[in-house]
């Protein structure tokens, strides 16, 4: 008799015998491995926390590091009244303060050049009565476009031909119907502004018919009357007269640009009013920056703590990197070099900035008093007062805290840095674990085969015990 399934021939429950053997012998290996596994996945879980933080806070310090403008000049301008557009106003961290009146006597422009009065009839009639020709459009020895005509050409399909041309620099076309005697009147815009930079049309093969449209190149051009130069913007700054060719004027102020939008309003008497140009310091814009770095800063801190620390009872859970060295050494870092002193930076140290390290390791603007005032009140004359070397405090390229603290974050968030070799290292512990549960499950079906080996035979005995028993009290 051949016994398939445990108990069959028995009678006895060896099945649920052999699976609580098998699960006693599983279990206790099992739970050791999800515990390990559940510690590897919260440190891989916590590293890449920790150092997308820090990723953050150093993306932060970087922008404070490199920021050109952190010392920023703020230009302020005050038109004579809120319908008044006449300058708009920039300025580079070199700048120095101060107050100027300027006023806006004249836009740059460019060339305009009307056809003369009677030139043409109709604007779509042809131009020519016969044979071909071309006028090259130029300012300058360095732009300038050619456009070809022939005896289909009309004064309205020129002025498309102008338009639409591909090596076009900037001049515009356009036809005035004046509905009188005097005729259609091109009107040729050139977008070439500043004194000499005047469009010169010429009649290239010098056929008279043409004549008509240029300004050069033919005997009964277009008259001077009806030209009209390109000319320079001219402003007054504190009464001295400055020109520029464009509307911009760089460096006309020492290391500040303005742009003229339009002429200045005039007074009762005809006289123009100064609009008021103001440098100064853009403070608003640089506490802003010193606020958001404290900012940066506690928020990194707040995670460091959340992951390493301790639970203060034991409903309390322990963070997922509790007691970590390398995340202490992080703290312990960041901590020392904000707390260092800045030679070069005549605050010596974000002490004179008003920002402190309070007793839970994070940076307020501190409103405790040591004789120097409180920490509002510190940031508050450091902008007033010491407005370049906040700047230096940040960036010096040897002692800058913003430098100094980019440097030391990305040792740890570099893609070859410490965190990134924790990381590998938790990883390759769960690969270990992965391959632990395989084994596991290996010996765990060679362990069922033995075991179940066991009781088969067991179950075969009783059973042939049994057969024989019957046979016995059969005979008897």
């Amino acid at each position: 008799m051949t016994i398939r399934s445990l108990g069959v021939g028995s009678g006895l429950a060896l099945d649920d015998l052999v699976q609580q053997l098998i699960n006693a012998e599983r279990k206790p290996k099992e739970d050791r491995l999800n515990a390990r596994e559940e510690a590897v996945e919260a440190e891989i879980s916590a590293l890449g926390s920790i150092k997308s933080k820090l990723s953050e806070f150093k993306d932060a310090v970087d922008e404070l590091r490199t920021d050109s403008d952190i010392n920023g000049r703020e230009p302020t301008v005050t038109n004579p009244s809120e319908d008044d557009d006449v300058l708009s106003a920039d300025a580079t961290s070199s700048a120095l303060r101060g107050d100027y009146d300027i006023t806006v006597q004249q836009l740059a422009t460019g060339s305009r050049i009307t056809t003369d009065a009677s030139a043409f009839s109709s604007s779509s009639d042809p131009l020519l009565s016969g044979g071909t020709g071309s006028l090259t459009f130029s300012v300058g020895a360095t732009k300038s476009f050619t456009i070809n005509i022939d005896a289909t050409t009309t004064l309205a399909s020129l002025r498309e031909q102008i338009n639409n041309s591909e090596d076009n620099f900037g001049v515009t076309a356009n036809i005035i119907e004046t509905g009188t005697g005097a005729g259609p009147r091109l009107v040729f815009v050139s977008e070439e502004t500043g004194n000499g930079n005047d469009l010169v049309i010429n009649n290239d093969t010098g056929n008279t018919e043409l004549d008509r449209l240029s300004t050069t190149g033919g005997t009964n051009n277009i008259s001077t009357t009806n030209i009209e130069s390109a000319k320079n913007a001219i402003a007054l700054v504190d009464g001295i007269e400055v020109q520029s060719e464009s509307n911009e004027f760089d460096n006309t102020i020492q290391n500040v640009s303005f742009t003229v939008n339009e002429l200045s309003p005039l007074d009762n008497v005809g006289n123009p009013i100064a609009t008021k140009l103001s440098i100064g310091f853009d403070k608003e814009g640089l506490e802003q920056k010193i606020r958001d770095f404290v900012e940066n800063y506690n928020s990194l801190a707040d995670e460091i703590e959340k992951l390493t620390k301790y639970g203060a009872s034991e409903l309390e859970e322990d963070g997922a990197l509790a007691g970590d060295a390398l995340l202490r050494s992080i703290q312990s870092g960041l901590a020392s070099i904000v707390g260092d002193s800045v030679s070069t930076s005549r605050l010596g140290g974000l002490f004179r900035l008003g920002v402190e390290l309070d007793e839970d390791g994070r940076l307020e603007i501190a409103s405790n008093d040591f004789g120097l005032g409180s920490g509002e009140e510190r940031l508050k004359d450091a902008l007033e007062d010491d407005f370049d070397d906040i700047a230096t405090l940040f960036t010096d390229e040897n002692e800058g805290i913003a430098v100094k603290l980019y440097n030391f974050v990305d040792e740890f968030s570099a893609s070859d840095g410490l965190i990134s070799l924790r990381e590998k290292s938790a990883k390759d512990a769960r690969e270990s674990v992965y391959a632990d549960r395989e084994t596991l499950e290996l010996r765990m079906v060679s362990f069922e085969q033995i075991v179940r080996g066991k009781y088969l035979n067991l179950d075969q005995t009783v059973s042939q015990l049994n057969s024989t028993g019957s046979a016995l009290l059969a005979a008897l």
